[in-house]
């Protein structure tokens, strides 16, 4: 019997075993976890629905739902106010005024945060949100109880709820308003303090009292302070390090004796100017001028306020826009000159020559073509250009355009031309276009567009001159108003020299400090000649090598890293409540804007994919989704693209990218299909070729012969520009880490540290401020000496990332700490 009755429990227990394993399995499962998380989740939309019409219906619903016991609710149904019906209405009463009032809503909060976990759309700490949902509650319903118990006792609404006005009550008759007030504010502090890592900074310098040294600061010495460096012989009382008040707009530091606009008076007699500063300039390694005026101004890391440190700390008490005069984005660069004209060649005749006898013989040919299939015309005008001529017909009364169009093809056979391409009607004319190559057709030279007086005196933010049109004029357009270009074109039909003859245009007109480019060559061999100019134009990511990308798991990581860029942009946009960058640059250099708050000269950045039909072939959307959002939005600050392709098919140049690149460029292409890909319309496959092209800009289409700028050319123009002072680096976008990996350690290489790193680590951990701008003018260096510090702050782990025109995040909070870590990088 006993061995029965153990056999017996044994099976009990092992029942019992499953059904819990059963059990678990049940609620673990992804499938019910998701389940249970939606549920929740619209308990709480339903709940919430309830509690923000409580707040507007909980007046007239109050003698509906009051002293009813639950289990009449169902017969009282539809005689509530509230939105969310009796239930609704009951159970807000219960939690906002029976309850813990309107923090009620940060419980609410938590438990749509459990319940977006429980569906695997976010990750959090439960008990960590649970705790701080909580005393954030009780706070809150204790702060309404005690503030607002007076103004709101007559009416149907507890802020505090009744749980926070027996709580205050309790709270003021063991100690006093003055304790409940003290109470509510250190319990305000600590919970500040454990949101955010920046309070207790805060708090140390706000109980130091460091304020009230400034307002005790004598007049005179503020006088003496605001006058002029070179004039100051003692440093004012609170020239200690860290004395001074990090928060105070920063000054910016130009070194005016390298500026071309002063007057020849100035320069003999070395006064300086009103408003200006006096320098010592130490000569770098880079500087080339025998006489020493001239120096490598990429970085001014060389230069040296002659005052005392004392006299810069009493500077920054002030921000003066008008001492310091406008800031110069070229200053970095002064002695930049622009490739001369020289290098460019010059091809054939620069006036247009006509041939008379081929003008006439054509005519002819024409209007005797037209004769044989029974159309009569009025007149015809011949319109010469380089490579072809326009003859415009005008035909009689009664004609009907489509059969002129029908004959294209017969009037090229009469012709002996190599293709024409027929426009009827012409736009805003009343006549039908017959466009007939040349028989000598004429080269486009670069050199004639650059030197052309439209191209010279265009006020255009980002100049492109294209070529010349059918009437010989510079066709130019501005790339900031387009906003995006897309190109395409059979292989061997100018594709090419067209890229080249946009960065061309765009490097005779805009300085490095105005503009960047991020070239984009899957190819590997078109954009290497560009190679000489990476310090002063190209852009790239902190760990890359080479400037221009060849590898598309690159190009992926450069389009993320350009979307980075676009977020960091807006939010300074947004801070500077402007609208666009031209207008934000024109804020920034008229000194309204406070580089101390992350605000910065943003140049225009041009990006430019060649061969953008083997990338989408390769990578997809991984490529196609990064250039669509930019193209999207990055219009506004500066960010523009230009995508080329030799396979303009619908596969390749997708409705995503034609919808967001309103601007078309079509050279000669092989079908009519093609044709109307890129442009919409027939018309890129009867070109001649050579740089012959169709721009489309909306419905308006325009035929331009492009300027030819021959691969010798750009590289003399490279080379020119390479032997001129640069940037210490490339321009550096914003380090992109895909999900997954771990950043990178090559962009900034703590092996090779400024001499300054140990200093500005101090001054970081003093100041508790990272900021680019307060190592700026602290040591009195460059602006990208000094982001070059920040970085290798960051890679060592004494500052956080950036976060936009945010400060970064101190990580180091004393002295001690960061001698140690000093130590050991040592």
């Amino acid at each position: 019997m006993a061995k029965k009755k153990t056999k017996k429990k044994s099976q009990d227990e092992n029942d019992i075993d499953s059904f819990l394993e059963s059990t678990a399995s049940f609620f673990t499962n992804d499938r019910m976890r998701f389940l249970c998380g939606l549920i929740l989740n619209f308990l709480v939309i339903y709940t919430g629905i309830a509690m923000i019409s409580f707040l507007f219906t909980g007046g007239a619903d109050q003698s509906a739902i009051e002293y009813i016991p639950v289990g009449d609710l169902l017969s009282n149904r539809g005689q509530v106010s509230n939105w969310a019906g009796v239930w609704g209405a009951f159970l807000s009463d219960r939690l906002i005024n029976r309850g813990f009032g309107l923090p009620t809503f940060f419980m609410l909060f938590f438990a749509g945060s459990a319940g977006f976990k429980m569906m695997g759309l976010c990750r959090l700490s439960f008990l960590r949100r649970f705790l701080l949902c909580s005393v954030m509650m009780l706070w809150a319903s204790l702060f309404f109880a005690f503030a607002f118990t007076e103004h709101f006792g007559d009416t149907f609404l507890y802020l505090g709820g009744r749980n926070g006005n027996v709580l205050s009550d309790a709270l003021i008759k063991n100690i006093g308003k003055p304790g409940v007030i003290l109470l509510l504010f250190v319990a305000f502090l600590i919970i500040a303090m454990s949101l955010s890592r920046r309070v207790m900074p805060f708090l140390q310098k706000a109980f130091a009292f460091a304020w009230i040294r400034k307002i005790k600061l004598p007049a005179n010495k503020k006088k003496n302070a605001h006058t002029g460096r070179a004039g100051a012989t003692e440093p004012p009382e609170d020239s200690e390090a860290g004395d001074g008040d990090d928060d105070d707009i920063e000054e910016y530091v130009n070194d005016d004796d390298n500026d071309d606009d002063k007057g020849a008076d100035e320069k003999k007699s070395g006064t300086p100017a009103k408003g200006e500063v006096v320098f010592n300039v130490t000569r770098g390694a880079d500087s080339d001028d025998a006489d020493g005026n001239r120096r490598d101004s990429a970085d001014r890391d060389d230069v040296v306020a002659s005052g005392d440190t004392g006299d810069s700390e009493a500077d920054d008490e002030e921000y003066d826009p008008e001492n310091l005069g406008k800031y110069d984005p070229r200053l970095d660069l002064s002695n930049y000159h622009f490739p001369p004209l020289e290098l460019l060649r010059k091809y054939g005749s620069p006036e247009n020559q006509i041939n008379m006898e081929e003008q006439n013989e054509n005519k002819q040919r024409i209007e005797q073509t037209l004769a044989n299939f029974g159309i009569s015309i009025i007149s015809i005008k011949a319109t010469v250009g380089p490579t072809l001529t326009l003859y415009e017909v005008v035909p009689t009364a009664g004609v009907r355009i489509a059969k002129i169009r029908n004959l294209e093809d017969d009037i090229a056979l009469s012709l002996s031309a190599l293709g024409i391409r027929i426009i009827a009607p012409m736009p805003g004319k009343g006549t039908i276009g017959i466009e007939v190559p040349n028989k000598d057709a004429q080269i486009v030279s670069m050199s004639s567009v650059i030197a052309s007086r439209k191209f010279v005196e265009s006020k255009y933010d980002l100049p492109i001159a294209l070529g010349r049109t059918i009437t010989n004029e510079i066709f130019m357009f501005d790339l900031c108003k387009m906003p995006h270009l897309l190109m395409a074109g059979a292989t061997g039909q100018g594709k090419s020299v067209g890229l080249n003859a946009i960065i061309t245009s765009l490097l005779y007109k805009k300085h490095p400090a105005e503009l960047k480019f991020v070239l984009i060559d899957p190819k590997m061999v078109e954009f290497n000649i560009y190679e000489g100019v990476e310090r002063h134009y190209l852009a790239k990511l902190p760990d890359e090598d080479k400037a221009i990308i060849t590898d598309f798991t690159k190009v992926i990581h450069t389009l993320n890293s350009l979307c980075r860029e676009m977020d960091e942009r807006y939010e300074l946009l947004t801070a500077a409540h402007v609208r666009n960058i031209k207008d934000y640059n024109e804020k920034f250099v008229s000194r309204r804007l406070n580089p101390e708050k992350g605000h910065k000269f943003m140049p225009y950045i041009v990006v430019i994919i060649d061969e953008f039909g083997d990338l989408i072939m390769t990578a997809g959307k991984d490529i196609e989704m990064p250039i669509a959002r930019i193209a999207q939005k990055a219009r506004a600050i500066g960010i523009h693209m230009i995508i080329a392709t030799q396979r303009p098919s619908t596969n390749i140049i997708t409705g995503t990218i034609k919808a967001n690149f309103p601007a078309r460029v079509a050279f000669r292409v092989s079908s009519m299909i093609d044709s109307r890909t890129i442009l919409d319309s027939p018309g890129a496959n009867r070109l001649i070729g050579r740089g012959d092209l169709l721009f489309s800009q909306g419905s308006e289409v325009t035929r331009v012969q492009c300027a030819f700028v021959d691969t010798p050319e750009v590289e003399d123009i490279a080379n020119f520009i390479s032997r001129q002072p640069g940037y210490s680096t490339a321009f550096r976008l914003p380090e992109y880490v895909p999900d997954g990996e771990e950043p990178s350690s090559s962009g900034a290489d703590l092996s090779e540290r400024d001499p300054l790193f140990d200093e500005a680590a101090r001054l970081i951990v003093v100041q508790q401020q990272g900021s680019t701008s307060l190592i700026q003018r602290k040591f009195a260096i460059g602006y990208n000496r000094a982001g070059r510090l920040m970085d290798q702050l960051e890679r060592a782990g004494i500052v956080g990332p950036a976060e936009g025109s945010k400060t970064r995040q101190v990580l180091v909070y004393d002295e001690y700490t960061l001698e140690q870590k000093l130590r050991n990088m040592k």
